[in-house]
């Protein structure tokens, strides 16, 4: 987004502003700016206003964002006792569509964050939280529905009580919630495992005590892990981005690993040696919508764990020509190479939205590393360092708006031959 028309956003000074919202906060600190002033203004605003939702939803967000989890937690929970529904309106577009997106509480990663795929449009957002201990709030009117909540631990009960209402909304709904569970580590490999030119490792979930045992050489790898061998990638349940991700290279090496990290379950799957010939690593984000691949970014580094930020794209001309390649050539090159596996898991998954990060094997398998609704997908990368990443974010966001605006148009047209 514009960071000057973010910043402007704050210029008002209405006892009860509209909220800021996920993508401007996150622009803004994605860009540098000092977000101290803006935390101290929402704090004066909280304080003298205990019913400004906004102000505490935002509060809760610039907290998170500045790595103050827990507390920006709290804040949000103090935000949904007073207010569960948040609306972000329509602007520069010709597509008046109201969407209603179920969310859920917690962090950053529990939701997918349609604020980035819907900025310039004319889609109003309206963001209904559903809190496990408060009454279940009423509907705003919609056009349709898109569940939000991703697939987590704590999201599970949700989807499931979603699951039932799904059944007789009277609107369309994008992502349904029951097909959100197949997301899962566990459940997206078996439902890819016998897919053509698919990778994905089975992943085991295995708690801290028989970590403890085969560490001690007491139980066996193979006991726990299906094709269990080091090395072994181990992160703690509901981990995402990299948290806790480490790759375990023998069992010995297991007890550091459990005494830096306090949680009770994990998950494992087997190391994959991704590296091409060149020896770098290269991480693909890729977007499907409505079951169509699309390019997200792709990362390039020296080492297996890969995250945008810390690939050094920035730094290195010759990686952003070649992610500038992968991106203008993906219908023509990757997406096309791609393309059975890419339609197996829009088969199977059938979610009208997702976000699949993924590599290559060296027999040119498609390796998937993770598939992750709430995954961001952005246009915060500065414009003069990365030129052609505007162009192909923006038919991204297109192809969003057009599933979306699709979806209303054949219900309506159903409704209309049943009247």
């Amino acid at each position: 987004m514009n960071l000057r028309a973010a910043q402007c956003r704050l210029t008002n000074s209405a006892a009860h502003e509209p909220l800021i919202g996920l993508a401007a906060l996150m622009t803004m600190a994605f860009s540098g700016v000092d977000l101290a002033p803006l935390g101290a203004r929402l704090i004066e605003r909280a304080g003298s206003a205990p019913d400004d939702a906004n102000a505490l939803m935002d509060l809760s967000t610039m907290l998170q964002l500045k790595g103050s989890k827990d507390v920006g937690l709290a804040v949000q929970a103090q935000a949904l006792q007073v207010q569960q529904l948040y609306r972000r309106p329509g602007s520069g577009g010709t597509a008046a569509i109201r969407l209603l997106a179920i969310m859920a509480p917690g962090d950053l990663m529990a939701n997918t964050p349609l604020e980035f795929l819907l900025e310039d449009s004319g889609v109003t957002l309206e963001m209904l939280y559903v809190v496990p201990e408060l009454p279940f709030p009423a509907f705003p009117e919609h056009d349709l529905v898109f569940i939000a909540a991703c697939e987590s631990e704590q999201n599970r009960a949700l989807l499931q009580q979603l699951d039932v209402l799904a059944q007789s909304w009277h609107r369309p709904v994008c992502n349904l919630p029951g097909r959100i569970g197949r997301t899962s580590r566990e459940a997206a490999h078996t439902l890819l495992a016998s897919a053509p030119k698919i990778c994905m490792p089975v992943s085991a979930r295995v708690d801290r005590h028989a970590l403890e045992r085969v560490c001690r050489k007491e139980l066996a790898l193979a006991a726990v892990l299906e094709d269990g061998r080091f090395p072994v990638l181990i992160r703690p349940i509901d981990s995402h981005a990299g948290h806790g991700l480490m790759k375990i290279d023998a069992a010995e090496a297991i007890a550091d690993y459990l005494r830096a990290m306090p949680q009770s379950e994990f998950h494992i799957s087997r190391f994959i040696d991704y590296r091409g010939a060149d020896g770098l690593f290269r991480k693909y984000r890729v977007v499907l919508i409505d079951g169509r691949p699309y390019a997200g970014h792709m990362g390039i580094s020296d080492h297996w764990m890969i995250h945008y930020l810390n690939a050094g794209m920035t730094e290195s001309a010759e990686k952003r020509i070649e992610e500038e390649r992968f991106m203008r050539s993906f219908d023509e090159d990757f997406g096309l190479r791609h393309a059975d596996a890419f339609g197996a898991i829009a088969e199977r998954i059938g979610l009208d939205y997702l976000v699949i990060d993924c590599g290559e094997t060296r027999d040119g398998k498609l390796l998937v590393f993770e598939l992750d609704p709430g995954a961001v997908v952005h246009a915060m990368d500065p414009v003069d360092l990365f030129p052609y990443k505007q162009a192909q974010m923006q038919k991204v966001f297109a192809a969003f708006r057009d599933m979306l605006s699709n979806a209303v148009h054949s219900n309506d047209r159903l409704r209309a031959r049943h009247n």
